[in-house]
């Protein structure tokens, strides 16, 4: 008879059965969620020794650490769930120093009457997130709580990275004369999530972008030393990223209106939901600013990546002591793209 087996001799199932206060309580059955359901599908070296943590060698170069939380609704949409979505966004935060991820911790908080079943469901897709981004979950925790006191499931993912020796990107890098890019079509990830949450149908299907973006940024920092700011437009998508970068680098924005890529469908969803496709979050893709000698070339990097074939030149970085990000409009004109006011997107990741 096997370890398992003698621990546990009747196996967890998953169908019809759901989270209770025993699933957090310390005891056998937490013991054996994390090891039949947790363990099952994230299994790897560092989280089988079992510890309260994960001790790991790490490169020559600077640490890089990153916390995100998730509470999405819904929890699975067209192009992913809240599993892969906890895998990608924290993927993407470390990556956007330079850095090379390394590992993943994740924290569950479980509300008393979840299915197993989706619970399952949710882990295997963040394996397999994991998996395809060669970045392994190598430590986590699990709490519940009583039924009506939580939304399902959160999780909140932690990521440490290193940053090779003499990569040196952050957002209060920006110059004037440097170019602004992305690298793909804006806005698809929260209009999904709002098409999906309100019942709404379009003739062209959405999905959203989510994906991780750390081997886009390898190839990129490899052809260019002269990137200065990366970011992941999420909540409160371009211009929230754009006037974050203009205030820590003291610096002003100007965009091109006709050259932001966004999807016809994205457009009609905004227009439909009273959105700015600039301020919707996105999941899939990165805003870089570079020096203008090295745009064109890192521009075809991206288009040559298969997340990045949308991608585009989309502005320059100017001189301005108010830090004020605007757009040449398609009409001739000018506006101000001013920080988001209120939550304009709830629960969008």
């Amino acid at each position: 008879m096997s370890a398992v087996a003698r621990r546990f001799p009747v196996p967890i199932k998953t169908r019809n059965a759901q989270v209770d206060m025993s699933h957090g309580g310390g005891g056998r059955a937490m013991a054996q969620l994390i090891e039949e359901l947790f363990l099952k599908h994230l299994d790897n070296p560092l989280l089988r020794q079992g510890n309260d943590q994960a001790a790991f060698d790490v490169p020559a170069g600077r640490m890089v650490m990153s916390v995100d939380g998730h509470v999405i609704s819904p929890l699975f949409f067209p192009g992913g769930d809240i599993g892969s979505l906890a895998v990608h966004g924290t993927i993407n935060d470390v990556a956007m120093s330079g850095a090379k991820p390394l590992y993943l911790s994740a924290g569950f908080i479980l509300e008393e009457g979840f299915p197993l079943a989706d619970l399952e469901r949710i882990v295997a897709s963040m394996a397999a997130a994991a998996e395809d981004a060669g970045v392994p979950v190598v430590t986590g925790d699990t709490k519940v709580v009583e039924r009506g006191k939580g939304d399902g499931v959160f999780i909140t993912t932690t990521g440490v990275g290193v940053v090779p020796p003499g990569v040196h990107i952050s957002g209060d890098r920006a110059q004037p004369g440097d170019a602004l890019l992305v690298s793909g079509s804006l806005g698809d990830h929260g209009v999904t999530i709002m098409s999906s949450r309100e019942n709404l149908e379009f003739e062209t299907s959405l999905s959203s972008d989510s994906a991780a973006l750390h081997t886009m940024v390898a190839s990129l920092v490899e052809a260019s030393d002269q990137i200065h700011c990366l970011r992941d437009p999420t909540r409160g998508g371009l211009a929230t990223a754009l006037n974050e970068m203009a205030q820590q680098s003291g610096v002003g924005m100007m965009l091109d209106e006709d050259a932001v890529p966004v999807k016809p469908a994205v457009h009609a969803a905004c227009e439909l939901l009273g959105l700015d496709p600039l301020y919707v979050a996105n999941e899939g893709k990165l805003v870089c600013i570079c020096a203008d000698a090295d745009a064109e070339r890192l521009l075809g990097v991206m288009r040559a990546h298969p997340l990045g074939r949308d991608a585009a030149i989309i502005g320059k970085v100017v001189e301005d002591q108010h830090g004020f990000v605007q757009m040449e409009t398609s009409f001739g004109g000018s506006r101000v793209l001013d920080w988001l006011t209120g939550e304009q997107l709830p629960r969008i990741c």
